[in-house]
């Protein structure tokens, strides 16, 4: 059986390929669409630029989330920690514990088990790059957990804000919910958006997730810890996700430097304006992630990693959904 749906020389997918790309940045399509898009190229057509796949979606990956930094308040981040400390922390050892437990029992190979974990105890695809080169993930299992993740961002973008208004939640509970329980950071903007007046449970789920996305350092050191005393390689060397303090360094820079440019009498954000091509590089990041999907991969797959992400988007859910209905 073919990998792709429709056969055509390499000339033509790299142009067609370069056309859609050209059209999501310009038209400035949402996260979900950007990865649908993706996974539809790849499956029908086929993906031209596959040797290149891997190195790109990283760096691109890594690149944006520094960027994203420049828009997280060192203050607000702080102020969220404190208020929900204790419930963040455990949440991500639950979920955590519950994915390995999971994986182990579906017979789902523990890297790709671990990534898909990690992704939905913190922030998706943000914690599954950071992860990724400490468990020596190769590009299968990172584009599946990837998809996995992301697919049910999609989902999520349209069951969350019928489900808040179902249960009647105030903004503030819809916030918290999204940014507990939606993995993604574009997601949860996207879903939070639709909710309410639009503002105050925007504000309350990106501070928190936010917040929340800073606990990819301690898992990254641990999951760093955990491989050097249980994998022992002398050839092999524990790569540090060195971008992740890049983001914190952001974060810093945003706080306490602020920096602005005039141009024809019209004040620039220089920090905004990282912050929008960041979001930019990670709605690119999706459809590279997406395209790099096909149908053996899938077939080879089968369904159990994204049972195992179902499960633990289920339980997540449920269990923020349960503490914040009672507490806030």
């Amino acid at each position: 059986m073919s990998d792709t749906l429709i056969k055509m020389p390499e000339g033509i997918k790299k142009l067609l390929f370069s056309l859609l790309l050209g059209l999501i940045i310009g038209f400035g399509l949402d996260a979900p669409l950007a990865l649908l898009s993706g996974i539809l190229f790849a499956l029908i057509i086929g993906n031209p630029f596959t040797k290149y796949q891997k190195k790109t979606v990283t760096y691109l990956l890594q690149i944006s989330i520094v960027c994203l930094g420049f828009n997280v308040s060192l203050q607000h981040a702080l102020q969220a920690g404190s208020q929900g400390f204790v419930f963040t922390l455990a949440t991500i050892i639950l979920t955590l514990t519950l994915g390995i437990f999971l994986g182990k029992r579906l017979g789902i190979d523990s890297t790709t088990s671990y990534l898909i974990s990690s992704g939905t105890a913190i922030c998706g695809g943000s914690a599954i790059a950071a992860v990724a080169p400490l468990v020596k993930a190769n590009e299968q299992q990172i584009s599946v957990s990837l998809g996995t993740i992301f697919i049910l961002n999609a989902i999520a973008l349209f069951v969350f804000p019928t489900l808040g208004h179902w249960l009647g939640f105030t903004d503030k509970q819809f916030g918290t919910w999204c940014a507990i329980a939606i993995h993604d950071t574009s997601s949860v903007v996207g879903a939070a958006k639709q909710y309410g007046n639009g503002i105050d449970a925007l504000n309350i789920a990106t501070t928190i997730k936010l917040e929340r996305a800073l606990w990819i350092i301690p898992l990254s050191l641990v999951t760093a810890w955990y491989e050097r005393k249980h994998h022992v390689d002398s050839h092999a060397k524990i790569k540090i996700p060195y971008f992740i303090f890049l983001f914190i360094v952001a974060i810093f820079i945003n706080s306490y430097f602020p920096f602005q440019l005039t141009w024809q009498a019209q004040s620039i954000n220089v920090y905004q304006q990282l912050y929008m091509l960041g979001k930019k590089g990670l709605v690119i990041t999706l459809f590279l992630i997406g395209s790099g999907l096909s149908i053996k991969t899938i077939k080879s797959v089968g369904f159990k990693p994204v049972l195992q992400g179902v499960l633990l988007w289920l339980f997540i859910s449920i269990t923020s959904l349960l503490v914040i209905k009672n507490l806030l």
